[in-house]
């Protein structure tokens, strides 16, 4: 079983707008969580999609569902105050439903963690995540690092990573469900809500991650440059479409 863990919690306070959240803001009447909805909604490996969503948003979002005909969505929960914290809350309504799943019971599902607002991802991305858990137990989705990193250490010296070594760490990121729930499960015990993402809480804790290359342009939507950026990723797409270009 493969299910689709996304999180759209936060409020958006870098994208600037007033009446709604990001994840909320539309593009030819849909809103960018849509976007990304489908994608996993209509994926054949994906069996079922949990969302962590701000609370106030919880009846819009269920509307939208409607609307667009999201199918495999089991269950919406509240998000938390931290990204790590909606995560879990979509973690333990996967678990709940896994749970109630006959075929459960053989082996753990595999989850796909996915930030509501990267909706350029591929079909291939989210097959190759679940291929990836399959042979190494974790999938974190990356991309080239295309410029130089600088990484400046506490006592204020500069290590330069070859770059050709480096990668970008972006999303999916995918686990077994068994071994992320475990993770954050010792994180919270532990009082550790300042991880960054997932592959840095299964890092912290000794697990071993696996990797694939992504789409460059597989973009988390936080600033307006976003935005335009989406909105030309889209006019692009549907131009292939109509024009053949």
């Amino acid at each position: 079983m493969n299910i689709a863990v996304i999180f759209a919690g936060g409020a958006g306070v870098r994208m600037n707008t007033k009446s709604r959240p990001k994840q909320f803001l539309e593009l030819n009447g849909k809103p960018i969580i849509i976007y990304t909805l489908e994608l996993f909604d209509n994926h054949p490996q994906i069996d079922a999609i949990v969302v962590a969503c701000l609370k106030e948003w919880i009846p819009f979002l269920k509307k939208m569902l409607k609307k667009f005909e999201i199918n495999k969505v089991v269950s919406i929960v509240e998000g938390g105050k931290t990204g790590q914290a909606s995560i879990y809350n979509g973690l333990e309504a996967a678990e709940l439903f896994a749970r109630k799943q006959e075929s459960a019971a053989a082996e753990s599902p595999i989850v796909l963690i996915h930030d509501g607002v990267r909706p350029l991802i591929t079909e291939e991305t989210i097959t190759d995540n679940i291929q990836e858990v399959r042979r190494s137990g974790s999938c974190i989705t990356c991309i080239p690092a295309t410029e130089t990193l600088v990484v400046q250490e506490s006592d204020g010296s500069l290590e330069i990573p070859t770059r050709a070594k480096s990668k970008i760490a972006r999303a999916p990121q995918s686990f077994y469900l068994k071994d992320i729930i475990a993770a954050h499960r010792r994180a919270r015990e532990e009082g550790r809500e300042d991880f960054i993402d997932s592959c840095s809480m299964m890092s912290h804790y000794g697990y071993k991650l696996g990797l694939v290359m992504g789409p460059m342009e597989n973009i988390k939507i936080t600033t307006p440059t976003d935005f335009f950026l989406f909105r030309a990723m889209v006019q692009v797409h549907e131009n292939q479409q109509i024009f053949g270009f």
